[in-house]
């Protein structure tokens, strides 16, 4: 129980970021306007900052060997979600579109802005690390299959832009900020120069490192902040009417982390012994909430968002409670 009521004070300490974000965009003092230029700091400064801060301080040559067994049970399991998930969308609407958002959803949860959010809250530097490596692979999926296959509208496949045009483009985002910070942290970890600029200046490290370590320290309340303004401009009443919605609420927050984290479980005593830390960056990662993806990319689009929002909404307002207690079941933490 302890457990439980610890990770659901963090919980609450996230969540309240929320609440700052939705009561600042309801009395006017931001715009809707303002997500799109949070979301380009998270994405460009704040999670880059993060990722290349505990690289620095945390990769070494030890940590990579046991890098290449995060990516690929997380490879494996997500290969093994995205039919079941495909099939739970097919139950869950008969609208093309609609199925595509909760296919997504359920396939890619919120393991970004909510899990890094999370994780940093409630566990060690050299954890986030490993935790960053798992979702390598998910985040490949996504740039590769997630988005441009089920969120970006394409319609007809124009004679100047074939298939395999279309396919070499979508691998384009795999050149962002992240992975490449990913990649410059892992070299200067392991090359130990990482370990010598942070010990400098009485190991506060030099002015480059500290300027990195705060811009990392801003990801997770800008990154609550920015989906409460969000769901500032959601019109609630009317995607709480959907009962489609909950039905996927349930699948992604309660029964996809009970029943996947349970097979893993019983591969894990009976099959691959494999370290414990690859079950919990596991865990974790199925247990965030749906994402943000479904409203921001298909409103660019010009499509009727109030799914994807509902999506949003009620799951990341249920995460709060649902989380603590599968990482109580789990005894994660």
């Amino acid at each position: 129980m302890s457990l439980f009521v610890s990770t659901l004070n963090q919980m609450g300490v996230l969540g309240f970021y929320m609440i700052i974000g939705f009561v600042i965009a309801k009395l006017g003092i931001v715009d809707k306007k303002s997500t799109t230029l949070l979301s380009k700091l998270e994405n460009n400064v704040f999670l880059p900052a993060l990722v290349l801060y505990t690289f620095l301080e945390n990769f070494n040559l030890s940590s990579l060997s046991q890098s290449w067994r995060l990516l690929l049970f997380s490879l494996v399991t997500e290969i093994a979600i995205i039919p079941i998930a495909i099939l739970s969308a097919k139950l869950a609407s008969k609208d093309g579109f609609v199925r595509r958002m909760y296919t997504y959803g359920l396939s890619f949860a919120n393991f970004g802005f909510m899990g890094n959010a999370v994780v940093q809250a409630l566990f060690s530097p050299s954890f986030y690390q490993s935790y960053v490596i798992f979702t390598l692979p998910l985040w490949t999926l996504i740039y590769i299959w997630g988005v441009p296959g089920l969120l970006i509208e394409h319609g007809e496949v124009t004679p100047k832009e074939g298939h395999k045009a279309r396919f070499l483009r979508s691998l384009k985002p795999l050149l962002n900020p992240m992975f490449i910070s990913l990649f410059i942290g892992a070299v200067i970890g392991i090359t130990g120069i990482g370990g010598a600029l942070l010990s400098l200046n009485d190991g506060k490290g030099i002015f480059l490192t500290q300027v990195i370590k705060v811009c990392g320290d801003c990801m997770s309340p800008i990154a609550m902040i920015m989906t409460g303004i969000t769901f500032a401009f959601i019109d609630i009443k009317k995607v709480l009417a959907n009962v489609s919605i909950y039905f996927v609420t349930v699948l992604r927050l309660i029964v996809y982390p009970l029943v996947f984290g349970g097979i893993a479980l019983l591969v894990r005593k009976y099959v691959i012994d494999f370290d414990v830390t690859i079950f919990q960056c596991f865990v974790i990662s199925i247990a965030m909430p749906l994402g943000l993806n479904t409203i921001v990319i298909p409103a660019a689009y010009g499509r009727d968002t109030s799914v994807p929002a509902g999506m949003a909404l009620v799951s990341h307002s249920l995460s709060i409670a649902t989380i603590p207690l599968i990482m109580m079941i789990f005894k994660i933490g």
